[in-house]
């Protein structure tokens, strides 16, 4: 995404999926609808007489978690939040990512915006300016336990903000006070009850899930298109998707799925050179039972694009304003378990596109089944082909298979036992993003073996589509005549998956889903 690219409206508890993409995508100028004004102004005005009467509400001006029966006088409230800040960034680990950063820090401001938060448009207007100057707070990945909100992670967002801590600009990392020295932005000093607003939430959580739902949209499309190579490549049977066998089972993600295999080998060669006579009768399930693999996969990304896109448009800090009766409502909206329960059921169902795809990597290069040449290489013996490359591909379906343990099963209490439930949703988030990785290099395995499978039928041709998906890998990757150094070319396939290659090949799966 170009800097020159339109910029986006942010309407707050209406981002679309089309906008976080394009956010994810690459750097787009945010900017936020007129109409949010007017929320943020009535929020902020019921926290001011909250204040001004010293009345003792919850975040405000009293201590938090264990702490909160402690009432803070009014002097110390901006020492309150900037405290709060500074003892919570307490983030481990790697950093996470300019792309990530950007999904977590465009659905907080969406939430703030939403008016229920308490905070100053001032504030929102300073973080707008941050993020369209591409200044990325440096967030660690772990620390958060997905209840009480992201804290830790967003307590380095709003540091950054704070011009204090790290951030990334253009790659580099450096001091946030000298970042926004040099963007001409002022820090961001807190008023009552703006540090706890910006620190709590599920930004975190959802914004790294986000991002393994737009893996796994890619790392999608590529089983269908390879899976459908590789049917044609092991001479199978395009009978199993017939779409009177998905109708009357009825499982609307197996009967579209199906559909596309059909439309994906409509037309090939290969299929025609053994349609009749053909001695085997079935095909093993890796080739025949794809529809209802990949159609079941389909079915829980619909759901979790539905769960995360709600909870990016989502209030999820505490308290609450609520300007219409001008109350403030402790709550937990923090408490990320909808998050944990899609990233997990995202886990496993992305998990199960690469063990299917394993087993048909295992069958191609297996002579006895496929009839191809034993690792899918001439001079077998001579060449060992394949072979390998397989056993990296079962290696990563292994490291899957212990990955899809769900993060959301295990709580442990914190806070002095006042946060004693908590969701585990960005641990949960971050397994399934290493889950889609894992499975996208597990497809340019197959999709390489998928291709010299096809070449060993020659003169006989597949489909018109698969051969135009064919000729794209082998504008990027030879025939494999003999051994070579092969990792650069299985990386360089994972590559073009990863940047949207195959997407004229292959309609989205996702759709915008009415929250």
């Amino acid at each position: 995404m170009t800097h020159n690219a339109s910029p986006i409206t942010l309407h707050p508890g209406r981002v679309t999926l089309a906008e976080l993409r394009r956010i994810h995508a690459g750097p787009v100028q945010l900017v936020l609808d007129a109409s949010a004004r007017a929320g943020l102004q009535k929020s902020l005005a019921t926290v001011q007489r909250i204040v001004d009467e010293d009345q003792v509400v919850y975040g405000i001006n009293t201590g938090f978690g264990k702490l909160a029966k402690v009432h803070i006088p009014r002097e110390q409230l901006e020492q309150l939040q900037t405290n709060l800040v500074r003892s919570h960034a307490v983030g481990m680990g790697p950093l996470l990512d300019d792309a990530c950063v950007r999904l977590i820090f465009a659905t907080k401001i969406a939430s703030l915006a939403r008016g229920y938060s308490g905070v100053r448009e001032q504030t929102l207007t300073t973080l707008i300016a941050i993020y369209n100057a591409r200044i990325w707070p440096c967030i660690p990945a772990q620390g958060s336990v997905g209840a009480s909100g992201d804290l830790a992670p967003l307590a380095h967002l709003t540091l950054a903000a704070m011009g204090e801590g790290q951030v990334r600009v253009d790659g580099q990392i450096m001091s946030a006070s000298q970042a926004l020295q040099d963007a001409g932005i002022a820090p961001i000093r807190l008023a009552a009850k703006e540090g706890l607003a910006l620190l709590n939430g599920t930004q975190v959580s959802t914004g790294i899930a986000l991002m393994a739902l737009f893996a796994a949209e890619q790392v999608y499309a590529a089983a269908v298109l390879t899976g459908a190579m590789s049917v044609d490549a092991a001479c199978g049977s395009d009978a199993p998707f017939d779409p009177r066998i998905h109708a009357v089972r009825g499982q609307p993600g197996q009967i579209a799925v199906a559909a596309h295999y059909q439309r994906l080998l409509a037309g090939s060669a290969i299929r025609q050179s053994h349609l009749h006579n053909d001695t085997r009768v079935q095909d093993p399930y890796s080739l025949r039972c794809q529809p209802q693999v990949m159609g079941a996969v389909r079915d829980v990304m619909q759901h979790a694009a539905h769960v995360l896109l709600t909870e990016a448009n989502a209030v999820s800090d505490n308290p609450l304003v609520f300007t219409d009766t001008g109350e403030v409502i402790s709550g937990g909206n923090f408490h990320a378990e909808p998050v944990a329960f899609a990233a997990d059921q995202l886990t496993m169902a992305v998990s199960e596109i690469g063990a299917l795809s394993e087993r048909r990597i295992a069958l191609l290069i297996d002579a006895t089944i496929s009839g191809l040449p034993a690792f899918l290489v001439a001079n077998p013996g001579v060449n060992s082909g394949f072979m390998i490359a397989h056993v990296t591909a079962a290696a990563l379906a292994s490291e899957n298979k212990t990955l899809s343990h769900p993060a959301s099963v295990d709580s442990l209490p914190t806070s002095a036992n006042q946060e004693d439930h908590v969701s585990m949703a960005t641990f949960a988030a971050r397994k399934s993003r290493e889950v889609a990785d894992n499975v996208r290099r597990i497809v340019a395995i197959e999709m390489l073996a998928a291709c010299q499978g096809i070449e060993f039928r020659r003169p006989l041709q597949s489909s018109q589509a698969l051969e135009a998906v064919h000729a794209q890998v082998r504008a990027l990757v030879p025939r494999y005549d003999e051994d070579r150094y092969l990792a650069p070319e299985m990386q360089a396939i994972e590559a073009f998956i990863q940047r949207g290659g195959l997407q004229p090949f292959l309609e989205w799966p996702l759709q915008e889903t009415g929250r």
